[in-house]
């Protein structure tokens, strides 16, 4: 699917003062790639309308256990969770909660922590990697050719310029001005109408790190900022009115009360405001040097706080592949790949974030019962409740694999012991493969493979991709088998 393709004059040549990629969106998922992208030595340059500074104005607040394994192998999860406050257990609805100590990661937990903390510790990544950053920056048009984009901007004070670079995502959001610009629709629809969010003080601490309740026609969220502040989300049904419509305290102290039993006292609020949510998916996230990721892919409701989550795994799968190929070590074909992996997982976000909201707000007597069946099947059923609980923290999920691949291939590698004491996470970092093997193994491939053995007597070689994914395997390999696949993998030649 190509969406827009030509300018309507000639181009240039991409320059070695051009960026490679052009990131259009520092939100959370466009400064994680753009990080990615710098720190693997490509040019990368973010452009972002909005002032320079980090809004503490977020809606996500939630990182889930994929989520801390992809910032754990870029060295970042560590500080993120003591700013942070964990929570062992997630409530979807009525009685039904997820239980995560369970978990089989590091991460047995979500962590608790305003999406501005996230975006403070990936801007800083990225710009200590040397990511080019221009604010204040608004894309106005994007066309495409065989050598590349061409980026129409406004600067500041209005000022037109046009920037050339062999690719182009757009992590710009909902209303993204890339996926505009190429032509890509955004089926869906909106969901629930004239949601409240306010940022309050409480005179009252709630019981629960994250509190969040629904009866009858209301339902509300209360989780803390870590500042004194709560972020309050509500919903009534009942409620119907335009996002323009003014929104005062009152307001969302009634619908809190009619959700929780109470309002806590709600004062000072800092910031009112309505929205609506969508369910909206984009039909492809590539469309020749041009990519979506983020809310620009793909919108679904809150509940589960899957949102921030699924477009930072989005980040990951994509980052490593353009470096390898804008770097000459893969295929361009290569990228298409982002779309045959992320796009059924945003399906199933849409899915199950959407599921949740209905089953949580069932007012008749068939969903109450349906949703009474689905709290005792799960409370019940082991593998159910551990599918459901690997769908919503995302380390459930697997890529496809070519047929007649090792079992293992696309499947998510947790954090391993490695022998000599590390540990895979840490092996990971600086964007490498990792090749785990049981005896010793000449890589080669300089600083684009770790090499490491088992820590136990596991004898499964297994080459992990830099998203933490694996990229073949296989049982009792010879080196000559081992070092053909990894330099099929890693493409290029291995390194003397």
């Amino acid at each position: 699917m190509n969406g827009t393709t030509g300018n309507t004059g000639p181009t240039s040549p991409i320059s070695s003062a051009d960026p490679a990629v052009i990131v259009v969106g520092s939100g959370p998922t466009g400064l994680l790639l753009a990080g990615d992208l710098a720190a693997a030595g490509v040019r990368v340059t973010v452009l972002e309308k909005r002032p320079r500074g980090i809004s503490n104005l977020s809606r996500a607040f939630v990182l889930h256990a994929r989520t801390l394994e992809q910032l754990d192998a870029r060295g970042l999860a560590d500080d993120l969770e003591a700013v942070g406050q964990p929570l062992d257990r997630l409530r979807l609805f009525g009685r039904l909660t997820v239980d995560l100590a369970a978990l089989p990661s590091r991460f047995n937990h979500l962590l608790v922590l305003p999406q501005y903390e996230v975006e403070k510790a990936l801007e800083r990544r990225a710009l200590e990697a040397g990511a080019g950053f221009r604010y204040e920056t608004e894309l106005t048009g994007l066309t495409q050719d065989a050598d590349g984009v061409t980026a129409e901007v406004r600067g500041p004070g209005g000022r037109a310029e046009t920037l050339r670079a062999a690719y182009a995502v757009g992590a710009d959001g909902m209303r993204s001005a890339v996926r505009d610009a190429i032509g890509l629709p955004f089926p869906g629809r909106s969901v629930i109408r004239s949601v409240v969010l306010a940022d309050v003080r409480l005179a009252e601490k709630p019981p629960a790190l994250l509190t969040v309740n629904a009866v009858g026609d209301a339902f509300a969220f209360l989780a803390p900022f870590g500042d004194g502040y709560y972020r309050v989300i509500g919903w009534h049904r009942g409620r119907d009115v335009p996002d323009s419509e003014p929104l005062n305290l009152a307001e969302v102290k009634e619908i809190t009360r009619l959700a929780l039993g109470r309002d806590y006292g709600m004062h000072d609020a800092r910031w009112l405001s309505r929205f609506h949510s969508d369910e909206r998916q984009a039909p492809a996230y590539r469309s020749g040097r041009v990519f979506l990721a983020g809310d620009a892919a793909h919108v679904h409701t809150p509940a589960g706080g899957q949102g921030m989550n699924t477009g930072l795994q989005d980040a990951a799968n994509l980052s490593w592949k353009l470096a390898a190929v804008v770097t000459g070590h893969a295929d361009p074909g290569l990228l298409d790949s982002y779309q045959a992996e992320r796009h059924p997982v945003g399906r199933a976000v849409l899915r199950s974030s959407g599921g949740i909201v209905r089953l949580a707000m069932a007012k008749r007597p068939w969903t109450l019962a349906a949703r009474a069946a689905l709290t005792a099947f799960l409370d019940a059923v082991g593998p159910a409740r551990r599918r459901v609980a690997g769908q919503v923290t995302g380390i459930g999920y697997r890529y496809p694999a070519p047929r007649g691949a090792h079992r293992l291939t696309g499947t998510r590698v947790p954090d391993v012991a490695l022998a000599g004491g590390g540990r895979l996470h840490q092996a990971l970092r600086g964007g490498r493969f990792v090749l785990i093997t049981p005896e010793p193994h000449e890589g080669g491939h300089g600083d684009r493979l770790a090499v490491a053995c088992w820590a136990g007597d596991r004898r499964t070689a297994v080459l992990v991709r830099p998203d933490g994914y694996v990229a073949w395997a296989a049982e009792s390999a010879g080196p000559a088998e081992t070092g053909a696949a990894v330099a099929a993998c890693l493409g290029g030649r291995p390194a003397a």
